[in-house]
């Protein structure tokens, strides 16, 4: 698992542009930038939904005053469910990007992956929240299954 001084791998995700799928390079959008990455278990989930990402929406404003230059979410899903999600949400209006990491491999280079097969979870993200400054972890906040307290963002707000 990743901590703490660790470099973010270089990945590539996908999102829904106006022209259709694009392609988005982690490494480019932490270059020379402060940026959040919110990783949840998946979109729609009961508390990835309800809880997690609102949290990012909700507080936005404050992760800019904090000199947050974008916030990312990250879930092992498609990018049509990506986009979907973030326009439900409110986090597309709120100016968060949603990104797709559809064959797992961020998380697992991030080493991060989790497996619940009672609920059809494999090789999803577990939760967790975590502030890059030009690509490097500075803070990093990870769950226990079935825990969303330590990476909302009012929690990693109050860290950073």
């Amino acid at each position: 698992m990743v901590a703490i001084g660790d470099t973010l791998p270089d990945a590539r995700f996908v999102r829904m542009g106006e022209a259709g799928p694009e392609e988005v390079s982690l490494t480019d959008k932490a270059k020379g930038r402060r940026i959040v990455l919110v990783a949840v278990p998946g979109a729609f989930t009961p508390t990835c939904d309800a809880r997690h990402l609102r949290s990012f929406v909700r507080t936005k404003i404050q992760f800019d005053a904090k000199g947050i230059d974008e916030i990312l979410c990250i879930s092992v899903n498609d990018a049509h469910v990506m986009r979907l999600w973030g326009e439900t949400t409110g986090a597309t209006a709120a100016g968060i990007t949603l990104l797709a990491d559809a064959d797992s491999s961020f998380t697992r280079a991030m080493g991060m992956t989790y497996t619940k097969p009672e609920v059809g979870f494999h090789d999803r993200s577990r939760r967790y929240a975590l502030v890059a400054e030009d690509g490097v972890i500075t803070h990093l906040q990870v769950e226990q299954p079935g825990e969303c307290a330590i990476s909302t963002g009012e929690a990693l707000l109050a860290v950073i």
